[in-house]
């Protein structure tokens, strides 16, 4: 909005008896002049609907090896935060134990956030060296969850 359309606005809200304006453009644009004794101007952004928020998708975090004497694993880390779950319900087999063999995309966890359940796959072909963290417990973004022993 330009300052000479302002400043006309503001002369509308001295001259009349009215406490508040508020204008809005049909492209987003709002002004919203209140008087209080002294004049305020505000220009406010209009707050788009969400369909039409564009979402930038998050970086994955960077899967790492780890090395301990003579051994290199493929270090399966947690994509958010939540509750780590080994098995698809309760009373039921793990997805994977140590020393079984996986192969890329298949289930090795879930990880529950916010009521939803989100698995968690293997992306790269191996054996389970370690499961990092005990069953049903909070896990942290990028918390190492498994081992994956490459060279099975």
């Amino acid at each position: 909005m330009k300052e000479r359309e302002i400043r006309h606005l503001i002369k509308i809200v001295e001259e009349t008896g009215i406490a508040e304006l508020e204008m809005k453009k049909w492209w987003g644009e709002k002004i919203r002049i209140v008087k209080n004794g002294a004049l305020q101007r505000a220009i406010i952004p209009e707050i788009k609907p969400a369909e039409k928020i564009i979402k930038i998708p998050a970086e994955q975090p960077e899967k790492v090896k780890t090395t301990e004497p003579g051994k290199s694993y493929f270090v399966v880390t947690s994509p958010m935060v939540g509750t780590f779950y080994r098995a698809p319900a309760p009373g039921e087999a793990p997805f994977v134990s140590v020393g079984d063999a996986v192969k890329v995309g298949q289930t090795l966890c879930i990880i529950e956030a916010m009521k939803i359940m989100n698995e968690i796959e293997a992306e790269v072909n191996g054996t389970i060296a370690k499961v990092l963290v005990e069953n049903a417990q909070p896990v942290e973004f990028n918390q190492p969850l498994f081992c994956i022993d490459e060279s099975k």
